[in-house]
């Protein structure tokens, strides 16, 4: 056990650190291995690979996002700020580069290859954009004659003009979302917001009405008999087959069928085999980490760990809820994972390098009415 009164970097850390979102991160881990157990041997066995093949890359993606999430959570504020920028940056860069040198799947290009990896730079995007625009705002709140509102808006449209691109409106919604958040918590007139209501509609009838994968999106959500609905009606039935406590580990029978089982609708088969209860479980792991950071940012005197914080922990349930939301049928489809359970690298990494600084800026700080100065000690001991 490590004692408060060692004065090593390891100690700082582990007792400013939330210790309780940490053993919450890794119960979810732990389920993403159990469920990536249940739900990925069919796939393997449907592309002639080894059974185990997504399980042991899985752990192997899970192996360096353990790594980034702890080493991250060890920065400074400044040192968190100074690396978002550098992140951002590239991965924009190659997230443009996807345009030009991607594969195209299913319509878009979001995938680029670097030294023999699939990467998907929009997913690190997102976290390093959240930190810069909280910087931002973070400023504006102190110094008004600072255009950081604008830069944040410019910052936004950057982002958004090469997601609409790929196209990728899954992610261009969840960043919108959160950068809207952000915005109101600044304190925008109202008018901002019916401005930002109303860009959000105009764009997503220009998608509606431009491009076709979209619009058959929502007319199936719409209306089923539109067209092609088999992974959604097979996920939904897979609630219903698995019922209150499911069917048993590796009796469930959606898996065989859903060619995303082991990623977009990994939530369905853990519903299956492990049951609602199991599920609900896992609801309450993503809402306990989101409202244990929202108080920890609540608590923080720092208006740019508040902005941060805040924003990160929108980001981890946002994407958690649009994934659980999809797998039962309330939104149309979107190409999102279950953040640390669903299959992936670029996700599950740009996943701990988000929650590292979410960590790191909730640490705990001493209050400045708390340290005491040896000088006003002394003064006070001599007027006593």
């Amino acid at each position: 056990m490590v004692s408060r009164a060692e004065r090593t970097w390891f100690a700082d850390w582990w007792w400013t650190v939330d210790r309780l979102l940490l053993f919450a991160l890794a119960a979810l881990m732990l389920a993403g291995i159990i469920f990536s157990l249940a739900a990925s041997p069919p796939v393997a066995a449907r592309l002639g690979l080894d059974a185990f093949h997504f399980v042991n890359r899985h752990i192997m993606y899970l192996l360096p996002a353990i790594v980034v999430l702890l080493g991250v959570s060890f920065l400074s504020p400044r040192a968190i700020r100074r690396l978002a920028l550098v992140v951002f940056i590239v991965s924009l860069a190659m997230t443009a580069a996807t345009l030009f040198f991607g594969a195209e799947v299913k319509g878009a290009r979001r995938w680029i290859v670097l030294a023999g990896v699939n990467i998907q730079p929009s997913e690190f995007v997102k976290p390093a954009f959240v930190i810069l625009v909280s910087w931002l705002f973070a400023e504006s709140s102190r110094k008004t004659d600072v255009p950081a509102n604008t830069m944040a808006v410019a910052l936004l449209v950057s982002v958004v003009g090469v997601l609409v691109l790929q196209p990728d409106f899954g992610q261009t919604l969840l960043v919108t979302l959160v950068f809207s958040a952000l915005f109101f918590m600044t304190g925008m007139r109202f008018v901002w917001v019916i401005v930002l209501a109303g860009v959000g509609a105009v764009g997503g009838f220009i998608a509606y009405s431009t491009i076709p994968h979209v619009a058959r999106r929502i007319k199936r959500f719409l209306d089923p008999s539109s067209g092609d609905t088999f992974q959604v009606d097979a996920a939904v039935e897979s609630f219903i087959s698995g019922g209150w406590f499911g069917r048993g580990p590796g009796e469930g029978t959606v898996k065989r069928i859903l060619p995303d089982s082991h990623a977009d609708f990994v939530f369905a088969v853990a519903a299956e085999e492990f049951g609602i209860v199991v599920c609900l479980a896992v609801v309450a792991l993503f809402a306990f980490i989101v409202l244990r950071s929202m108080r920890r940012a609540q608590r923080s005197e720092d208006p740019f760990a508040r902005f941060a914080v805040t924003g990160l922990a929108l980001l981890f349930g946002t994407q958690a809820a649009i994934n659980m939301a999809v797998n039962l049928a309330l939104i149309p489809a979107k190409g999102m994972t279950l953040p640390f359970i669903s299959y992936g690298g670029s996700s599950m990494i740009s996943l701990a390098y988000g929650i590292g600084m979410l960590l790191a800026l909730s640490r705990e700080q001493p209050r400045a009415d708390m340290i005491a100065v040896p000088s006003d000690i002394g003064l006070a001991e001599r007027t006593a």
